[in-house]
């Protein structure tokens, strides 16, 4: 039998409106955090903030869009859809500008970014990060019932008996 990769997603439904984009940048935070990706926190809360800002500052006729955090053999994806069928463009800002960086940000932090027009129903902009494999299990500790401990407790006894002990001393007086 041949098993297929195991997916995980995430998907959350707001107005991309300012005081939101804070929460989800916690949600995007708390999930990777439960997946176990804690090292990719920093790079996708800032690849959303500014995927979720352009959609505040530019998405019409509305602000309403979706984000969507999957993960997929070892690649995290997370995209935003949204009504405006307009495909973004990188632009060069000022190195003085307050604004305009948004898109060369991410295209900096990640493996990869795009667009994909969804027709007259909108488009959707996303980013991928490398996500580490995971971690070997170590093994499970030994289960020790009371019967072990007190055994195991005898023999150090035993063991403590049949030798000669001598009184640990210290060269630093005190």
């Amino acid at each position: 039998m041949i098993s297929q990769p195991s997916r995980q997603q995430c998907t959350v439904e707001l107005q991309a409106l300012p005081s939101r984009i804070g929460q989800v940048r916690r949600i995007v935070s708390a999930q990777l955090r439960y997946w176990h990706l804690d090292p990719l926190i920093d790079e996708a809360a800032l690849g959303v903030t500014e995927l979720l800002t352009n959609v505040h500052r530019h998405a019409k006729p509305d602000k309403m869009c979706i984000v969507e955090i999957e993960l997929l053999l070892e690649r995290l994806t997370i995209s935003v859809h949204d009504h405006d069928p307009r495909l973004p463009a990188v632009r060069d800002a000022d190195a003085l500008a307050t604004n305009g960086r948004g898109l060369a940000l991410i295209a900096a932090v990640s493996e990869s970014w795009g667009a994909r027009p969804l027709g007259d129903s909108g488009k959707t902009v996303w980013f991928t990060l490398a996500a580490p494999p995971p971690a070997v299990a170590l093994p499970a500790y030994p289960l020790y019932t009371a019967a072990d401990t007190a055994l195991a407790g005898t023999r150090a006894k035993r063991a403590v008996r049949g030798r000669t002990t001598a009184v640990a001393r210290s060269a630093v007086a005190g």
